[in-house]
């Protein structure tokens, strides 16, 4: 596909299932539940879930659950023929009227908006997803975490491994850390089966880390590099390595790291981008020895490499951004280094 032309193109292409996401929904019998739907992800991964169960010819349902605070989001999934819940997860009693599913794929947290705000982070990165674990403790969970649960390594490194040691810096990371512990001492109390995805960082063509730098090159604003360096996958294959984790659940959980091959530089990526805007871009810093970065091996032996390449996903960015077309206009942040955000 050379080029994409709307929201609905996208969708259809970020959604469509893979023949290891058949087989991981295939052996998964129940009901489906996407906790946290209304976020950057949701309605790919519940669209995905849909599409799979439909190509297997099940009847299952997939309840999407979320404050869906939008109106016009919560028609989105509405409009997919999605069972659509307004629920505050946060909240004991609305959580205990959720119904419950034999599958569930917890997307809910929080991130920006956090600095200096504990209370914010605890109600959000801690609460919830304990209450949910109790909730849904006879089910098969799939919960998602962050690549920002380890410390910064070198490129040279390779980036870190689920082996490697959580020693994250500042408050938002650690109460990431803490979302896991939530499900971690869920499953060692109950048995619940789990899988912990290490995600960083998803990309599609309204938002992630290449948007970020693409929109910076394209409106001639200076480039940081002080965070010279990180990782990122197609947000379609990281939704199809989200679903197949569910085949790996166990407890105490599994934990896997979802990324794409090999280690980006920013200054190489904003180069591309101006290759093919016609720009030269302007550089501010000089990138720090070390970040945020990922070592993904273990999924993509269990999973395959991802479909779509980095220079494909630039490819359909510049010529999305060139279109003038929608973004989310979330900014990841990726560059920041203290934590805070």
């Amino acid at each position: 596909m050379s080029t994409i032309q709307s929201t609905d193109e996208l969708d259809e292409l970020i959604t469509k299932p893979t023949a290891g996401v058949l087989r991981a929904v295939g052996e998964s019998p129940g009901r489906f539940a996407v906790l946290g739907a209304g976020g950057k992800m949701g309605f790919h991964v519940s669209r995905m879930l849909s599409r799979a169960l439909e190509s297997l010819g099940r009847t299952d349902q997939v309840i999407t659950v979320s404050r869906f605070g939008s109106q016009r989001k919560r028609a989105e999934f509405e409009a997919a023929g999605f069972e659509v819940l307004a629920a505050d997860m946060s909240n004991p009693d609305q959580v205990d009227k959720l119904p419950l599913a034999e599958n569930v794929f917890y997307l809910a947290g929080i991130k920006f908006g956090t600095s200096g705000n504990a209370a914010l982070l605890e109600q959000m990165n801690l609460t919830m997803p304990r209450l949910v674990a109790e909730r849904y403790r006879q089910s098969r969970i799939v919960a998602l975490s962050t690549g920002c649960v380890y410390d910064y390594v070198t490129p040279e490194s390779g980036g870190s491994s689920e082996k490697s040691s959580t020693n994250p810096p500042g408050e938002y990371a650690q109460s990431c850390l803490g979302r896991e512990h939530a499900f971690s001492e869920a499953s060692e109390r109950n048995g619940t089966r789990v899988s912990l995805i290490r995600l960083n960082y998803s990309v599609e063509l309204r938002y992630g880390v290449l948007v970020d730098i693409a929109q910076k090159v394209l409106q001639d604003e200076e480039v940081s590099l002080d965070t010279g360096y990180a990782n990122v996958i197609w947000q379609g294959d990281a939704v199809a390595h989200v679903i197949q984790s569910l085949s790996h659940v166990s407890a105490p959980p599994f934990i896997l790291n979802v990324t794409g091959p090999g280690i980006l530089k920013v200054r190489d990526v904003a180069t591309m981008f101006g290759e093919r805007f016609g720009r030269t871009p302007r550089f501010v810093g000089q990138p720090k020895e070390t970040a945020w970065l990922n070592d993904a091996s273990l999924s993509h032996q269990l999973f395959g490499l991802p479909a779509v390449t980095v220079t494909q996903m630039i490819d359909w960015i510049a010529d999305w951004l060139q279109q003038g077309k929608e973004t989310l206009n979330k900014p990841t942040q990726f560059e920041v280094r203290d934590g805070k955000y």
